[in-house]
């Protein structure tokens, strides 16, 4: 049984809680040094292998470093609170129109960019953008939008772990981190649950870059599966079972079992656009680079639906059930390590569930590294010129950025966190209005130079402008944002909307592509 540390007890009365768990995440965290280490052995010197293993990942490892790095701390951390806040609508918002439009995506989007970035070796989105549309300025302009938005979507990692873990561990340390408030006190603070998570991330893909990253995706995806349905089982359990955990949010928030909760239709519907942002994730162009073959993508478009179901209904479900329970919780993001302390009462078994939550809470990694590759390939290389920065010299370019973002990040989570479902909504919702541009550049020969920079363009000015109304403003004044709806409908469906629009009228009035450049992509 799980006790509770009183928040002004001395040292002497406080009860004994067991630390098992934390052993066993350390044995876990060390798992992953021994994984950098081995990635290192095969590392092959050269800067094609630092960022794409030299096109060397089979189907299986392809399947589950691509899932691993999709979920997030957004998938079960951001998942779990939004369903405490929001009802069970939530895996109807994202997981179940996910799973049918990633796999779409893929099929649709990233197979071709393969191709592409296999056959004219390309390594970043930056440059086979550049090259599309015959512009080194179209480079300069995305470069910026795309690193601003991964760095929030790697915060919301750091804001996951750490208040993962302060849930995980309140009571443990009344002495060393005592607080007063009894929903943190004795817990181990995010910053230092931040910073031992930002060393471990370094280590492995400093020494193997991204094979560092596919290997540590691939063992934590494994992991987190398992975990989210042992913890749904060992929880469901505790409450007495199924019927009873789901009969306890029926007697006192009945609306958070309705179909679509607390969501309106229009709030409903507009999120579906959401997922077309894995078609302009850097990180899952990286991934996608790293294939051996196209036959690879099979397997992940069969299993990824499936995956996707495993992860996040049992998060939502968690959720749901926690807010049955009357559950006191600082923030929606500590709800899920919360309600593991108090339901999974071995300790070992609560420390592998919890392992296999951190597991996905870490895999923004390949986030990173693909900041790092950016970094080098589109800004280090262009201006010292191809063929000048040799393969020593790009790796620790790489580096570096990837260190300097690692602390912007660390310093940004130390900030009082957002609910991480809707930091990650507010990222995917500019990547998503990108996503026009790449189909058109795959797809459509008339397409422009000029339309694809009205299209980013207006991309960036109708998502900033939504992005400061509905959190940067309500934050400054003190407030708790609300869902930023505009006539009914999310951000992400304005963002894409304007995008599309730009895209085609500026297209369309303005002189078509080169001949040389349809040949190249479209003979």
């Amino acid at each position: 049984m799980i006790l509770q540390a009183p928040a002004q007890a001395g040292a002497a009365a406080a009860p004994t809680i067991s630390h098992l768990p934390l052993y066993v995440i350390g044995a876990y965290l060390l798992v992953l040094i021994g994984l950098g280490l081995a990635s290192m052995r095969s590392f092959r010197g050269t800067s094609k292998d630092y960022f794409t293993a030299s096109h060397s990942v089979g189907p299986v490892l392809l399947l589950l470093s691509v899932f691993g790095t999709t979920m997030t701390a957004f998938a079960m951390v951001g998942s779990t609170g939004k369903s405490f806040e929001q009802g069970i609508g939530v895996y109807t918002l994202m997981a179940s129109s996910s799973g049918i439009v990633h796999s779409l995506v893929f099929f649709l989007v990233g197979i071709k960019l393969w191709a592409i970035g296999k056959r004219h070796g390309f390594v970043t989105q930056v440059q086979f953008f550049r090259d599309r549309f015959e512009s080194g300025a179209l480079g300069t302009l995305l470069f910026p939008i795309l690193v601003l938005l991964v760095i929030p979507y790697v915060v919301t990692g750091f804001i996951g772990a750490g208040t993962f873990v302060q849930g995980a561990t309140r009571g443990m340390f009344p002495v060393a981190f005592a607080t007063g408030v009894p929903a943190t006190n004795g817990a181990i603070p995010p910053w230092l649950t931040v910073l031992i998570v930002c060393f471990v991330v370094l280590f492995y893909i400093f020494q193997g870059g991204v094979r560092g990253a596919v290997w540590a995706n691939a063992f934590q995806t494994i992991l987190f599966l398992i975990a989210g349905v042992a913890a749904l089982w060992m929880i469901a359990r505790s409450l007495g079972g199924l019927d009873a955990a789901s009969a306890a949010v029926l007697a006192k928030r009945p609306e958070l079992l309705a179909r679509e909760g607390k969501i309106g239709h229009g709030e409903f519907l507009s999120y579906m656009l959401v997922p077309l942002s894995v078609g302009m994730f850097p990180h899952l162009f990286q991934n996608w680079l790293t294939a051996k073959s196209a036959k690879s993508f099979r397997v992940v478009l069969i299993f990824h639906p499936i995956f996707i179901l495993v992860v996040w209904m049992p998060c939502v479900l968690i959720g749901v059930w926690a807010a049955g329970q009357g559950l006191q919780a600082a923030s929606p993001n500590a709800v899920l390590g919360m309600m593991m302390t108090k339901y999974v009462g071995d300790p070992i078994v609560r420390g592998l569930v919890q392992a296999g939550t951190i597991a996905a809470i870490m895999s923004m990694d390949s986030q990173i590294m693909a900041l790092g590759t950016m970094f080098t390939e589109d800004v280090v290389v262009p201006i010292a010129g191809k063929g000048r920065v040799s393969d020593r010299a790009q790796v620790w370019w790489s580096r570096a950025f990837i260190l300097a973002i690692m602390a912007l990040a660390f310093w940004l989570a130390l900030v009082p966190p957002p609910n991480v479902f809707d930091l990650g909504v507010w990222c995917f919702s500019g990547f998503a209005g990108l996503f026009p541009l790449v189909v058109a550049a795959i797809y459509w020969k008339r397409v422009t130079t000029a339309g694809a920079f009205a299209s980013i363009l207006a991309m960036l000015g109708v998502w900033s402008v939504l992005f400061y109304r509905g959190l940067i403003q309500p934050a400054l004044e003190g407030k708790k944002p609300e869902e930023p709806l505009v006539l009914g409908l999310m951000p992400v469906a304005w963002v894409v909307l304007a995008a599309g629009v730009a895209l085609v009228v500026v297209s369309l009035a303005t002189r078509p592509p080169t001949e040389a450049t349809l040949k190249k992509y479209f003979a």
